[in-house]
Order: structure tokens, then C-alpha cells, then sequence
């Protein structure tokens, strides 16, 4: 057994390399939404990405961990949706624990919607959770009845629960920021900030989207009476807006009190469902470990557009490769009573265009 300098040396390596491990363990836990597709369950304490705080909760309430899997996934999703005509499309990165990679080490307006929208992903699923029963802690919503709802109409159905989700998300995803103990007016409590406020972003879009539904009651379906609840919108609708927030973004700095301020005063301060970031963007054009960046290389673009799709600007101005491909799809549909769909199969020939 080494003993003496060897040892200590031996031992504060070994300190160092786990700490870094640690480090890197509790980046995000976006990778929750990985973990859970599979149905796995694990510990809270095996769980990678939980921060101190986030374990306690996920020790507290274990069944709703597969809800949070599941709206880090609808995230992770809807990001690649929003951005898949992007230079960066939001694209994971296999074995990394902050599932977006180094990417998200940069305060860009990427890591400003990377945050607001997979918030949004956990209030919109434990708040259908808590609607269809799977949470111990929560049922229906209690939200009182719309003061412009007709007055005879039932306000009473099941609702989603998106005051319970809100509650749930500030608590679990704001934690691991929560936690920390930054020296006021330094870059890392700005970045915190930051992510905070995001987060608040991505949970006030689930909630102002949300509608009230309706079902009818009737003889004959004369819609006599209604039924009315609070219902989430499509979780495409709360992606379509925080990309809006995403166009529009506010770029703010730290001051030497510890808060957030615009850096340019010419523009509105930001309000609580805005997007604000701190550092300016990549440009995303070539692959950079350091930056995350997996370039556009190969990225198939369109080349009759003038948008971030089109070749020009996908590519970066290095121009594209053209090559003729075959697609074969259904074709000439007709409706057969009773009761069944007849297509044929037609393929076309088509040019594909792919980034130099």
C-alpha cells in the first residue's frame, strides 16, 4: 500500500476526477427523457443529471419521474421540430449527460429555448398526469371557473392540472439553479439568472396557451347545455410561441448588484414569458467540439428558398452538392364502400441538395 506524497497524491487525484465526474453528472436532467423511454425506473440516487436538491424531490415524489422523463422528451422533440431547418437543429449528443452537448456551455438564445422549452415539457405532462390520475398528490383542476363563461354552461370537467404542473416545475427544474451560491455580479450568477428566468418563460407559455374546452349535452345533439374545463393547448402551439420568444430575444448582462439588465437600452425590457440570453450565437457553419457546433456540412437544403433552409444560407455560402434520388409514396387514393382505401404506388424522380 502507498503511503506519504504518493498516497495524498494518488488520493487528491482521484478527488479532482470525481468531482469533475460529478460536474458533468448533474449538467442537465434532460436525460431523464432517455431514461424513461425505455420504461426504466432507477433509484433517485442512480438517476444522472439530479442535482442535490432535484434528488430530494425525486425522493419525495417518485412517481412523477417518469411524467418529468416524458415532458423532457416532448422537449428535446419539439426543439428538433422548431429547429430543423436551422443551421443548429437541436441535435442530441449520444453518451453526453446535457444531452445537447457543449452547445449549452454558451448563454446563446439556443440555450435560452433549449430551457424554456423542455420547462414547458414538464408542466404540460405531469399536469395531464395529475388529469389522468397517475399522481398520488394531485386530481382534476381547481381552477375557478372563467369570469366570461357563459352562465349556462357547467364549469366542472376534468382539467388538466397546469396549476399543479406550474407549482411542480418551479420547484424541481428551478432547484439545481436555486442551489447554487454565486458571487454576486460575476458571469456564472448571470448565467443563472438567465436560466431562471427561461425556465419561468417556458412554464408561463404552457399556462397562457392553455383554452377552455367544451363538450355539448343535448337532445339530439342540440347543445342545449355545455360542459367546459381547462384544457392544455397543443404542445405545438406552446413550441410555436417560445420560437417566436427565441426570433425576438432580449440580450442582457449582469450589473454589479447581481441582477439582469438589457444591454442595449434602446430596447423594451423583457417581460416573463420573453427569452433572454447573454452571449451572442455561433454561427453553427462548421463542426466545433469546443462550441458544440456539428457544422452543415451534408444538411440537405432547399434551393429555390431565401430562408435558413435555403442552400445559400444553410451552406454557409460553400455551395451544395445536387444528386437525383427516387421516391416512391402512395398515389391516386380512392374511397371503396364499404369501407376501405385503395392507393397506388407512383415514384418520381427528384433532386436532393446537400451542403458542401
Amino acid at each position: 500500500m502507498a503511503h506519504g506524497p504518493v498516497a495524498l497524491g494518488a488520493l487528491l487525484l482521484w478527488i479532482i476526477i470525481f468531482q469533475l465526474q460529478i460536474e458533468q453528472t448533474v449538467q442537465t436532467w434532460w436525460n431523464l427523457g432517455t431514461l424513461y423511454l425505455v420504461g426504466t425506473q432507477p433509484l433517485c440516487s442512480q438517476l444522472p443529471g439530479l442535482s442535490p436538491g432535484q434528488i430530494k424531490m425525486c425522493q419525495l415524489y417518485h412517481d412523477h419521474m417518469p411524467s418529468v422523463g416524458r415532458g423532457a422528451r416532448m422537449g428535446i422533440q419539439e426543439c428538433q421540430w422548431q429547429f430543423r431547418h436551422r443551421r443548429w437543429n437541436c441535435s442530441t449528443v449520444a453518451g453526453d449527460m446535457s444531452v445537447f452537448g457543449p452547445v449549452l456551455n454558451i448563454a446563446s438564445r439556443e440555450a435560452a429555448f433549449t430551457h424554456a422549452i423542455s420547462t414547458a415539457g414538464v408542466v404540460y405532462s405531469i399536469s395531464r398526469s395529475c388529469k389522468e390520475g397517475e399522481l398520488a398528490n394531485c386530481g382534476c383542476s381547481q381552477e375557478q371557473r372563467p369570469s366570461d363563461l357563459h352562465r349556462d354552461w357547467i364549469w366542472g370537467g376534468c382539467g388538466d392540472n397546469i396549476e399543479y404542473g406550474y407549482r411542480f416545475a418551479v420547484n424541481f427544474v428551478d432547484s439545481k439553479e436555486r442551489e447554487k451560491n454565486y458571487k454576486i455580479g460575476t458571469i456564472e450568477q448571470g448565467r443563472s439568472l438567465m436560466n431562471l428566468h427561461n425556465n419561468e418563460a417556458g412554464r408561463r407559455a404552457s399556462y397562457i396557451t392553455a383554452r377552455v374546452a367544451c363538450k355539448c349535452h343535448g337532445v339530439s345533439g342540440s347543445c342545449s347545455l355545455k360542459t367546459c374545463w381547462q384544457q392544455l393547448a397543443p404542445f405545438r402551439d406552446i413550441g410555436d410561441l417560445l420560437k417566436d420568444k427565441y426570433n425576438g430575444a432580449t440580450e442582457v448582462k449582469i450589473n454589479r448588484r447581481g441582477k439582469l439588465q438589457i444591454a442595449d437600452p434602446k430596447f423594451n425590457l423583457p417581460t416573463a414569458v420573453d427569452l433572454v440570453y447573454l452571449d451572442e450565437s455561433p454561427d453553427y457553419c462548421l463542426s466545433n467540439p469546443s462550441t458544440g457546433s456539428l457544422g452543415t456540412r451534408s444538411r440537405e437544403c432547399n434551393k429555390t428558398s431565401e430562408g435558413m433552409d435555403g442552400c445559400n444560407l444553410m451552406c454557409c455560402g460553400r455551395g451544395y452538392n445536387t444528386q437525383r434520388a427516387s421516391i416512391t409514396e402512395r398515389c391516386d387514393c380512392k374511397f371503396h364502400w364499404c369501407c376501405y382505401v385503395q392507393c397506388k404506388t407512383c415514384t418520381q424522380e427528384v433532386d436532393v441538395h446537400s451542403c458542401k
